[in-house]
């Protein structure tokens, strides 16, 4: 299967933030979660490491009331994160996974929220978040995994996409592999239960915004066809069924 990379200044940042908005409920649950794996370490700086349009960065300085830097390579989802996530302790700049522009040892926690399928060239964005974080310090995989692959909603309405995902994300021992060569250990793994939607008529509503990258690889037909199921089924919805989703974080501590 040939998957083309998504360029998120074409299409993706129009509808990005407002298709991908997280509900308090999903906020809360991902931010539990950080700071369960973040470890013990006194934290003064992280790194949201492809933040696109801000969705947790601010969430990141809040929760650890720390200097936050948001490394995003696509300019127009930057601009949408300073217009619309702006934050007295946060910082948005250009650059990618494989070339962050901080200096060594100085970040004591990063995150990559759904961000590691689209890295090119894997062990070398590895090497270089072993670089900017300090020894002892964690990294955030928030991702899915081939191996583990959920039952979405998603899956249901648009099947194909499930094999797109199977093909693009890594697996579990794929993944520790890289960053076990980059000079990272495995430090824990929890499955993250959060809100997708209050309703299906809100979560239709949602894939309307084509928000989700792995659209950009299905056809206008499979697009069309999957969304006039998912709104029919809204349609004949009497009473709000909330839709929720699972999705692994993973924890590496920089030895």
């Amino acid at each position: 299967m040939r998957i083309e990379r998504v360029d998120y200044d074409r299409t993706q940042h129009a509808g990005y933030a407002k298709g991908r908005r997280l509900l308090p409920s999903s906020r809360r649950a991902w931010t539990r979660a950080f700071r369960t794996l973040a470890g013990d370490r006194r934290i003064a700086r992280v790194a949201d490491v492809g933040s696109g349009t801000g969705r947790f960065t601010p969430a990141l300085a809040d929760e650890f009331g720390a200097e936050t830097i948001g490394v995003e390579p696509s300019e127009r989802m930057r601009e949408v994160a300073l217009a619309e996530s702006a934050h007295p302790l946060v910082t948005y700049v250009p650059g990618s996974a494989a070339d962050l522009p901080l200096d060594d040892a100085s970040a004591d926690l990063a995150l990559m929220f759904l961000v590691w399928h689209h890295v090119p060239d894997r062990p070398a964005a590895a090497r270089e978040l072993a670089r900017v974080l300090a020894p002892g310090a964690r990294l955030l995989i928030a991702t899915t995994l081939a191996d583990r692959l959920k039952d979405l909603l998603l899956y249901r309405y648009f099947p194909r996409t499930r094999d797109i995902d199977a093909h693009v994300f890594p697996t579990l021992p794929e993944t520790e592999a890289v960053f076990r060569d980059a000079g990272f250990a495995p430090a824990g793994l929890v499955e993250v239960h959060h809100r997708s939607a209050d309703s299906l008529a809100e979560y239709t509503e949602r894939q309307r915004m084509r928000a989700l990258s792995v659209y950009e690889h299905l056809t206008d037909e499979e697009y069309r066809d999957g969304l006039a199921a998912l709104a029919a089924d809204a349609e004949r919805e009497t009473v709000p069924q909330p839709v929720e989703a699972e999705c692994d974080l993973l924890a590496f501590t920089r030895r």
